[in-house]
């Protein structure tokens, strides 16, 4: 007798990250529409738009910043709706800001330490009183931050540790905040304008970053990035919002070329002249 073959349901990858019918609004104003999303295990997926789309806000609903009017948020099939940040840094959801949010007077491999301690098991009592296990916990802390910092190469790497945050660069800040968010073990990375004021040749190097994130370091990522040459030079898929509505999905150059993207980056009669 001939085996039972799978359902086609059975045998589909279930996403990473999936938010199904998300709603958010402020007092009359919708933010995020009626929004499904998906992010698969190991892509990178952008998501793109004019100011006021709705990005960072999607971000901060996943982040658990702000809650979901209505809708499900799911990370690895559970849900993260009225989960606070930072059990949900725990489930494996890690993010960067538009803008930089490092402790400028701590050395850069503080900054790195400090993004974990809200994941350390050793209590206040133990800690105040330096317990062989709190010191134990301690160098596993250094020791992970001295890792995900050597990921950088050069950029965060030797006498660089003991310097503080803000003797550096605005690109290697920018890179010592991803460091930060790798600290945490997450699933998935969420990128938040990475390449936002840095000049073309810092931009290439970001967009290589990115890309070894993913490949290198086995890292789902979701990013928000207003430059299209970063977008097409790392992105698996593309998801436009304008509105908190998604108005395109899918390659770079389907989406960057749909009507509706161009008219919401560039009015009406640019769309009708396309």
């Amino acid at each position: 007798m001939a085996e039972p073959q799978p359902s086609p349901e059975s045998t589909q990858t279930k996403p990473l990250l999936e938010l199904e019918g998300v709603w958010k609004s402020f007092g009359g104003l919708v933010v995020i529409d009626n929004l499904d999303l998906a992010v698969n295990e190991n892509e990178i997926v952008s998501v793109i738009g004019p100011n006021g789309a709705g990005k960072t806000t999607l971000f901060n609903l996943i982040t658990g910043i702000y809650p979901p009017d209505s809708g499900a948020i799911r990370l690895d099939g559970e849900s993260l709706v009225g989960l606070p940040p930072h059990k949900i840094a725990r489930r494996g959801a890690a993010r960067t800001f538009q803008t930089l949010r490092l402790f400028l007077n701590m050395t850069v491999i503080e900054n790195v330490m400090a993004s974990q301690y809200g994941q350390t098991k050793v209590g206040i009592a133990r800690a105040m009183l330096r317990t062989p296990g709190m010191r134990r916990e301690e160098r596993e802390i250094r020791a992970r931050a001295e890792e995900k910092l050597a990921f950088f190469g050069e950029r965060l790497m030797g006498y660089r540790w003991d310097q503080p945050a803000y003797s550096l660069s605005y690109a290697n800040r920018r890179r010592l905040e991803i460091a930060r968010a790798m600290a945490t073990e997450p699933r998935i990375l969420l990128l938040d304008e990475p390449a936002a004021g840095m000049n073309p040749s810092e931009t290439h190097e970001i967009t290589e970053l990115i890309g070894k994130l993913r490949d290198d370091g086995g890292y789902t990522i979701l990013v928000i990035e207003h430059d299209m040459h970063v977008v097409e030079g790392i992105s698996d898929r593309v998801v436009a919002l304008d509105h908190g509505v998604k108005i395109a999905e899918g390659t770079f150059e389907a989406v960057a070329t749909n009507p509706r993207v161009v008219e919401a980056y560039l009015g009406t009669s640019a769309a009708v002249t396309k």
